[in-house]
């Protein structure tokens, strides 16, 4: 494997800190410590790790309403990740954007976006913003099959294909845009057979396999990076939670997400690839799993000691300084 063990073993970590931050907050929430809605991305780890680890640290990227593990693979501090889903001041938003408006802009991450596929033409106007400015960094936009049948994505994959943006579409494809399967919303069999419309790559790979993802996504962005325009990429993957906490899933069966759950896992995956072939041992493993255990509990007590936003602190941040 052409990969060295220091990068194997971080996609490891974050992976596993992606399926403990959700685990908890979805639990927070039942128990009413989060407020709002809460879209959990749990099942889809790898869609995530294996893109963000292929960028740059000074590389964008875009995120959705299903967008923690987007965050924290892109580097976000687990702290202020937890304290913004709670509501709290001392979060990236300062509390104010809640589960869906997580951004942190000094680690690339211009913003989870509540509205399906608006993410997709912000991350083109960084990448026209990086032509304009003569850097060589390059944005990635994450969205799901649903936000394929936007006007947003077609009308900025279109932009960046007549312009030759350094853009990154990558579709994570769930199967479900909220309760609606994509075979009965896409006449195509997935997003990749869209990019052909606007003259640009794609590559459709297992959204479970992190290193199949991670391989896909760094052939697109060298490419990106060298000047030839964007490329498309769509993750087969499966989210395990409904569309949202409490969602009662009456749209597909427990066969089905059990399914998924039993042989698709893409932690479970992971490991056996990393213990089949020697790469790590079982105990690095459990200690990455015990550090990641007790990194998330600090991220909670640092979340519920954290004070809520004054009510005179309203209008503040609404425009930059």
């Amino acid at each position: 494997m052409d990969i060295d063990k220091d990068l194997l073993l971080k996609m490891y970590r974050k992976m596993r800190e992606i399926r403990v931050f959700e685990t908890c907050a979805g639990e927070l929430y039942l128990q009413g410590s989060i407020w709002g809605a809460v879209h959990l991305c749990t099942g889809q780890e790898a869609t995530a790790v294996g893109a963000c680890h292929a960028l740059r640290e000074d590389d964008y990227i875009t995120s959705t309403h299903r967008g923690h593990g987007h965050c924290i693979a892109k580097g976000a501090d687990l702290k202020p990740m937890m304290a913004e889903i709670f509501g709290r001041t001392t979060g990236y938003c300062f509390g104010k954007g809640g589960s869906m408006h997580i951004a942190d802009l000094d680690g690339g991450n211009l913003g989870a976006n509540a509205i399906v596929g608006d993410g997709i033409a912000i991350a083109v106007g960084a990448a026209l913003g990086s032509r304009i400015k003569g850097t060589d960094q390059v944005s990635l936009t994450f969205f799901g099959d649903g936000a394929t049948g936007t006007g947003a994505f077609h009308e900025a994959i279109n932009l960046a294909a007549v312009l030759k943006l350094p853009v990154i579409f990558m579709c994570e494809n769930n199967h479900y845009a909220v309760s609606t399967h994509v075979d009965y919303s896409s006449p195509v069999p997935g997003a990749a057979d869209r990019a052909a419309a606007y003259g640009i790559p794609s590559y459709s790979v297992d959204g479970n396999d992190v290193l199949a993802v991670y391989k896909a996504v760094r052939q697109a962005v060298d490419l990106a990076r060298d000047g030839d325009g964007p490329q498309l990429v769509e993750g087969l993957t499966y989210r395990w939670e409904g569309h949202y906490k409490g969602d009662p899933e009456i749209y597909r069966s427990k066969e089905e997400v059990e399914e998924w759950r039993q042989n698709q896992d893409p932690l479970l995956r992971y490991q056996r690839i990393l213990l089949d072939d020697d790469f790590v041992t079982t105990e690095e493993l459990d200690q990455i799993d015990d550090d990641v255990n007790a990194a998330i509990e600090e991220a909670i007590e640092y979340a519920e000691d954290s004070p809520i936003p004054p009510l005179e602190s309203l209008f503040d941040n609404l425009y930059v300084e």
